[in-house]
């Protein structure tokens, strides 16, 4: 038998998601006598609190107790710092935001009730928008400057300069399975919580510290999550947080579970940005100098604003090599919900700035934006230190570049589209190419670690724990094939276990792309642990040398002697060889100065490229997205299979933000799509019928990660920046003085007021 790491075997729940058996936690049994609680939201974004009437919702059938904020001796969470009520407390920040939490026994009864819970509020004045935050200086800190060289002189000196501005909007996570807790009392005040979350440790911490008892008192499980996308990250803990609180009051199990419309109006989502710049270039596109200012609507808390505005500056460069540059992030406090980890994590909209900049300077020079993009990318020699001074040791670019470009046929169908842009007045192609260039790390170094369990039974089979959570990705089955790789057996050997905070403590959550690097590393270690045991044993045993011991197709091999797997380990049981261990894993060569913003916050890199094609209706705005062509680098691949689903996934998810995801507030912060009917993610329709995706092949990575791979969550996602550049383009071959003026998403609103000028 061969190792397993490289074959695309099926995700370790394939067969139950297609059944419909997989268990979340809205199908878990509950214990008898469970309770349900909703939540009662508030109707303004911003107002003072001068009473709560709870009176008829303690009254309503079925109801055993309602929450306000006063009742709540530990009432502050938050994953950085405690700035976030549980429940408004004498003021709402933003419309949406939970003033009471109802207990009832069924989730029908506890949401009717909670319809009656009735507020006194003294509406004051919202601050909604990004402009009106910058306007009030509204900011949750201080400005973030990563910068490098004089961009300022640079800019004076060049010939020519282009400024502008472009709007990055939002996004919704939209999971498939909403927010979902249940909490369960055991004895001596403990308790289990189920929780759809992330951050199982996160969620530990919190839940202990509003009930006031230590961390070992609270067990945290997730078996698996429909969906986070970052959403699940740091939002996950309020529901949990108020179940654990109802529990220790009533000693009985409580669950919580949000309607679509109440977890929109309760969550975060990606932040929007507003990107203003200035460039000094070349006559052939050079970038000799920028200035940028990334303002980002955080909303009315911290969250993990600070890492995604960084994370956004560290990706202000892209592929692209700038000598002088100044980025500058803002961020602006809001009466909105707090935003939040979406996948890319900031990466994507200053990915997106930069790229929307070369762009125009392709435009204005009237040249082939991939001329651009070449004369600015980083080189492998000279050229290759980032904004924030780290030097790009792995750097692919120009290879994926030169690879997707021939086999996307990109030139023989510019020329193509140019033809029939010429024959066409009303119907107008656009044609782009993207790269990407994105860092993996948590940027936060002390996340940058994990911990894992690895049991072997006496009959063989093996049994996996780690700090990673499972939320359709595909993580379990790549660390399982990590797991049967090192001792050379089948996978159906490998059973990988709910996350619980009892099994492996201090995790960090399932984010940055890291999953697999990290808990990948730290499976393996355990493995090894317990093969130095067997192998010490075995040279005892059989009397042979280390080097003739060795683990292959199910067997021990020792000398000349060939044992069966479960034989074996049946063996070392009766000679009392630990057959456990733990193994944890810290990412090296990772440093970074805070004050100085210089160092080395990413391990290595992953690179990709997409080549879009797309088809404008000038009289109306709509527009289809004709052909995808993807080719994207994840190192030595564990898994192929897991590695495509997460490229077309992260693509379609990108499109989904750049084309048709569109957050719509008011003037007065009330929020107006709140579900599917005002709130459009992508479908079956929207994907193009000539869509080639195509994982790097022959490359491994530069560093010592887990056999070799790269990350493959996040990256994809910023490949369909090629599609919003595919838009753009179409408007630009409409109208060649329309440079500018295309924000995004590119809704096809958006698109027909961009084009209106001149149709």
């Amino acid at each position: 038998m061969k190792g397993v790491i490289g074959l695309p075997l099926e995700h370790d729940s394939a067969q139950m998601h297609v059944q419909g058996s997989a268990q979340y936690i809205d199908d878990i049994s509950v214990p008898s006598g469970t309770l349900h609680v909703a939540f009662a939201l508030s109707n303004v974004a911003h107002g003072r609190i001068k009473s709560i009437d709870v009176s008829a919702a303690k009254k309503a059938e079925g109801v055993h107790s309602v929450l306000i904020a006063e009742d709540i001796e530990n009432l502050m969470i938050g994953p950085i710092i405690h700035d976030e009520p549980l429940l408004a407390s004498k003021e709402v920040l933003f419309y949406g935001q939970a003033i009471a939490a109802v207990l009832a026994e069924s989730h029908e009864l506890a949401k009717k009730a909670a319809l009656l819970v009735t507020a006194d509020v003294e509406e004051l004045k919202s601050i909604v928008s990004i402009e009106d935050a910058m306007e009030s200086k509204s900011f949750i800190d201080e400005p973030i400057i990563v910068s490098t060289g004089d961009s300022k002189k640079a800019i004076q000196n060049a010939k020519n300069v282009l400024t502008g501005s472009l709007s990055i909007g939002g996004q919704e996570h939209y999971y498939l399975e909403g927010q979902v807790a249940i909490s369960i009392p055991t004895e001596s005040n403990e308790m289990v919580v189920h929780s759809s979350t992330q951050n199982p440790t996160e969620v530990q911490h919190l839940v202990a510290h509003v009930l006031g008892v230590p961390q070992n008192a609270i067990e945290v499980v997730t078996r698996r999550m429909g969906g986070g996308f970052g959403g699940k990250e740091t939002d996950s803990s309020q529901l949990a947080c108020i179940c654990a609180i109802f529990s220790e009051k009533t000693k009985k199990p409580v669950k919580a579970r949000l309607s679509r419309k109440d977890d929109i109006l309760l969550t975060g989502k990606r932040h929007d940005f507003e990107a203003n710049y200035e460039v000094g270039y070349s006559d052939d596109g050079l970038i000799e100098g920028i200035t940028m200012d990334l303002s980002a609507r955080c909303g009315y808390s911290l969250d993990l604003s600070k890492a995604i505005v960084s994370r956004a500056l560290f990706h202000s460069d892209n592929a692209y090599f700038i000598p002088n540059a100044t980025f500058t992030g803002y961020l602006c406090k809001t009466n909105t919900a707090s935003n939040t980890a979406f996948r890319g994590f900031g990466g994507p909209q200053g990915m997106l700035a930069i790229e929307n900049i070369v762009e125009e300077i392709s435009n204005t020079l009237g040249i082939d934006p991939l001329q651009v993009r070449r004369t600015n990318f980083y080189q492998k020699d000279t050229n290759n230190v980032t904004p924030y001074d780290q030097v790009i040791e792995d750097n692919i670019i120009e290879e994926i570049t030169d690879e997707l470009i021939d086999t996307s046929n990109y030139h023989s169908r510019r020329k193509e589209i140019d033809k029939f842009n010429k024959e066409n007045k009303f119907l107008k192609k656009g044609l782009a190419f993207s790269p990407v260039k994105f860092g993996i790390s948590f940027t936060t170094q002390l996340l940058n670690q994990a911990g894992a369990l690895v049991s072997i039974y006496k009959d063989g089979s093996i049994y996996l724990n780690h700090g990673g959570t499972e939320m359709g990705q595909g993580l379990f089955v790549k660390v399982a094939q990590v797991v049967a790789n090192e001792f050379s057996v089948d996978i159906s050997r490998v059973k990988v276990s709910a996350t619980s905070t009892a099994k492996v403590p201090n995790t960090s959550p399932t984010a940055a792309s890291s999953g697999s690097d990290l808990n990948g590393m730290a499976a393996r270690e355990a493995c090894l642990r317990i093969k130095s045991n067997l192998i010490d044993f075995a040279k005892e045993y059989f009397g042979v040398s280390e080097s003739s011991i060795k683990f292959e197709d199910s067997k021990l091999v020792a000398g000349k002697k060939q044992i069966p797997f479960n034989e074996f380990i049946m063996l070392a049981y009766l000679n009392r060889v630990e057959l456990f261990s733990n193994g944890f894993y810290k990412t090296p060569k990772i440093h970074f100065d805070l004050d100085k913003q210089k160092g080395r916050p990413f391990f290595y890199y992953s690179y990709g490229a997409c080549v879009s094609e797309v088809i404008v209706d000038c009289l109306t705005g709509e527009y289809k997205l004709l052909g995808v062509d993807i080719l994207h680098d994840v190192g030595a691949s564990i898994n192929p299979a897991i590695d495509t689903g997460q490229i077309v996934g992260g693509y379609i998810q990108g499109m989904g933000w750049l084309c048709s995801e569109e957050l719509k507030w008011s003037d007065s912060g009330v929020l107006l799509t709140t579900g599917a009917s005002t709130y459009k993610i992508p479908a079956i329709g929207d994907t193009p019928e000539h869509f080639e995706v195509k994982i790097k092949p022959n490359i491994s990575n530069h560093e010592n990660t887990i056999h070799k791979s790269k990350a493959v969550g996040e990256p994809p996602l910023m490949l369909a920046i090629s599609t919003w550049l595919s838009i753009k383009n179409a408007i630009y071959n409409a109208d060649k003085e329309n440079i500018s003026g295309l924000n995004a998403p590119a809704s096809f609103e958006q698109v027909f007021f961009s084009l209106n000028k001149t149709f």
